[in-house]
């Protein structure tokens, strides 16, 4: 049985203008429908080729979500049948999870876009962080310590927000107070278990940069990097088990031979506000923070952010 998925936080959240939204199903599968134009040709495409190429190492591909294929489903605005996209459902198996989907790149058009295209995606790249940090948060969930709680901004609140104010966005992300409390600073006590630690959100961007540091196959042109952890399990002392997936790839191009240096330095970027908030006295209110972190920040400090 196929539904509408509770935890999207970006992109069309409700079928509007005949752009119906994706599917779930209880068996881990994500139902993307295809757009009319070129792009959604061109996401299947990519997908094709990523998923058969074996010069993507198997700790890279990991970072992407699993491809199952296309198939043709009904609509979730009740249009028909439609061909959908079949990927891994990133938050199936978590309960209640918190997300974050961040745009990577200063610039989210490509090339051989459209004029017009070219000049919608400078206008929003120019009023977002996109063009000043290299990315912009497209949207999140925080849920708080009770299950109950949780807290989702209209997406055009925190695609507006100043350098001070995504790195706050970040700390909110790992903190145990509930993000919408005024009168409470972030206290980062979870930042150790998602953003650090040999297997934590930074050592999965890190893998990620010193691949594309080299690989010249693909330009990820609007791609998002969707982060993903379940706050009651470190509450319970358990792993966060947080994971980080690249997503959407309707605008992806050919790299001929040349480094992705737009996706490179936004990702970049991204790496070093998480660090920061890692290792810095400041940025964190628990010791705990520079816990397993050494290794990661080390590399993170070799990050440059050429080509934003």
């Amino acid at each position: 049985m196929l539904k509408v998925p509770d935890h999207q936080v970006a992109g069309h959240r409700q079928a509007r203008d005949g752009k119906p939204f994706p599917l779930i199903d209880d068996a881990g599968r994500f139902y993307k429908p295809l757009q009319d134009d070129d792009r959604g040709s061109k996401e299947v495409a990519f997908y094709s080729s990523f998923s058969s190429n074996t010069r993507v190492p198997d700790h890279v591909r990991r970072l992407f979500p699993v491809f199952h294929g296309t198939q043709l489903i009904e609509a979730s605005d009740g249009s028909g049948l439609r061909p959908h996209l079949v990927l891994e459902d990133v938050v199936s198996s978590r309960s209640h999870p918190s997300v974050m989907d961040i745009k990577i790149g200063s610039r989210t058009w490509y090339p051989e876009a459209s004029e017009d295209y070219i000049q919608r995606c400078f206008k929003k790249d120019r009023e977002t962080s996109s063009l000043s940090l290299g990315f912009r948060i497209s949207g999140l969930q925080i849920y708080g310590n009770e299950e109950s709680r949780l807290w989702k901004p209209e997406n055009k609140l925190v695609q507006n927000l100043s350098a001070a104010d995504v790195k706050v966005v970040l700390k909110k992300f790992v903190s145990s107070n509930f993000p919408d409390d005024p009168n409470s600073d972030p206290d980062c006590s979870f930042a150790a278990s998602v953003y650090g630690g040999s297997t934590g959100i930074l050592a999965q961007l890190l893998e990620l940069k010193a691949w594309f540091e080299d690989q010249t196959m693909y330009h990820l042109n609007s791609c998002s990097v969707l982060m993903v952890y379940e706050k009651e399990k470190v509450l319970k002392g358990e792993r966060s088990d947080a994971e980080a997936k690249l997503i959407d790839f309707a605008h992806v191009t050919e790299g001929k031979g040349i480094i992705d240096h737009n996706f490179l330095g936004g990702l970049c970027s991204v790496i070093k506000f998480i660090s920061e908030i890692l290792t810095s006295p400041d940025e964190c209110t628990t010791k705990v923070c520079l816990q397993d972190s050494d290794k990661n920040t080390n590399d993170s400090e070799n990050c440059t952010t050429e080509g934003m």
